[in-house]
């Protein structure tokens, strides 16, 4: 693996409950929504994350690649807590089948009666190092992540 790596880490305090920020994140079809990378073209699958194991195919674009898909296993589940997955290479991807080792969750605290701190993590600690050296450990995801939980809390409001 190399030298090792800690996850990244974008915390932000949203005023909604963390069952209405759950619902949100546990539906793919609200994630082209929520997205600060701009990578994201919707959602594949229709139906609601409800349990670890479930995979979830998000229609991607990056100029790189073009247009592809990534099916997304789930790895972390706990109702209203936390959620994670771990993307695999899909349909029109160069390396379709291919898994990095690298997660994106979120962990939810409430706070409060009516109000949630979410906290969105990129692992890629398990990534082949070329992989986390090429994206500065996970670094360059940060200001995605932090756009990603503004328009997260503009969407778990509005539910």
């Amino acid at each position: 693996m190399g030298e090792p790596v800690e996850p990244v880490k974008v915390s932000r305090r949203i005023e909604a409950s963390a069952a209405d920020i759950f619902r949100v994140l546990s539906d793919p079809t609200k994630h082209l929504a929520i997205d600060g990378s701009g990578m994201l073209r919707g959602a594949e699958t229709a139906s609601p994350i409800t349990r670890k194991g479930d995979v979830f195919v998000m229609n991607m674009y990056f100029s790189a690649l073009g247009e592809y898909q990534m099916d997304n296993h789930v790895v972390e589940f706990e109702a209203d807590r936390r959620i994670g997955w771990e993307p695999v290479a899909g349909k029109g991807h160069p390396e379709i089948g291919g898994r990095v080792g690298h997660r994106w969750s979120y962990w939810l605290t409430p706070d409060g009666p009516d109000a949630t701190v979410v906290t969105e993590i990129y692992d890629c600690s398990s990534a082949p190092i070329e992989f986390r050296r090429g994206m500065n450990n996970g670094e360059q995801w940060r200001k995605d992540m932090e756009a990603t939980l503004q328009r997260l809390d503009e969407a778990a409001r509005g539910s």
